[in-house]
């Protein structure tokens, strides 16, 4: 179960964020709307949320969860793949160490964004792309068992990270898409295929037996009502421009 949540507030500049999607420039009127209700939508599932100020240095720094990596006995500063990024974790790390007193950091030339992390259990699986390279990925996994955990890597051809087309729902549930539906890594899992006119959808997250799940995409999210869960349709529309979604915008331990 998780207690904490951190998120940042989305920055006006934010209309010059990383993007391959070919959508257009966000709306930041809009995207700071559906920022509060994101929040909202959590505060629901009854964590507490730790909500950060803009930062206009960074305009894609609302997507916090790539800057750290939070365990239940440790936290991860990351060391982001994107040259932009590069300077986001270190008021990151000022903010872990009011929840962690053990907090460890990947070094150059390892890159590791933690959107191409899952966490299964005490097993993480380490998406290798465009953000995150072999040196990094050895990286956390040198960490992740100092702490009695164990992680395995997962290379990546199409997707930009690995969460981008698996969402990890608890109970061996795996919501899959694209390029990781026939992967036999995978193989053991309950999968949820989400078809591919629904592949943004694949970026779900469960909290504490609700699943956020992003709006306008019915068939996901009938076949995980049909799994028991609470479903919360949170709208992202002016995140995906920007190729985020739903986990990326928050750190949730």
């Amino acid at each position: 179960m998780f207690k904490n949540v951190i998120v940042r507030k989305p920055c006006k500049a934010i209309v010059n964020g990383i993007t391959s999607a070919n959508l257009g420039k966000p709306d930041f009127e809009l995207a700071k709307k559906q920022h509060e209700f994101y929040i909202e939508t959590l505060k629901k599932c009854g964590v507490k949320v730790t909500i950060l100020d803009a930062d206009e240095k960074y305009p894609d720094s609302c997507f916090v969860e790539d800057v750290a990596l939070c365990t239940k006995k440790c936290a991860i500063i990351t060391r982001p793949g994107a040259l932009s990024r590069r300077g986001e974790e270190v008021e990151m790390k000022e903010v872990l160490k009011k929840f962690y007193s053990d907090i460890e950091e990947i070094k150059e030339p390892g890159t590791v964004e933690a959107g191409d992390i899952m966490m299964v259990g005490d097993h993480f699986y380490i998406g290798l792309s465009a953000r995150t390279n072999k040196d990094g990925a050895e990286q956390m996994i040198s960490i992740l068992e100092k702490y009695g955990f164990s992680g395995s890597v997962v290379p990546l051809n199409e997707m930009l990270h690995l969460k981008s087309g698996l969402a990890y729902l608890e109970n061996n549930n795996l919501l899959i898409a694209g390029e990781f539906i026939k992967n036999p890594v995978f193989k053991d899992f309950n999968k949820i295929i989400i078809p591919e006119d629904e592949g943004y959808a694949a970026n779900c997250i469960w909290v504490n037996d609700h699943v956020l799940v992003p709006m306008g995409y019915p068939k996901t999210q009938e076949a995980i009502k049909k799994l028991g869960y609470k479903v919360e349709i949170v709208d992202t529309s002016e995140f995906r421009k920007l190729d985020g979604g739903l986990s990326c915008l928050s750190l949730r331990f």
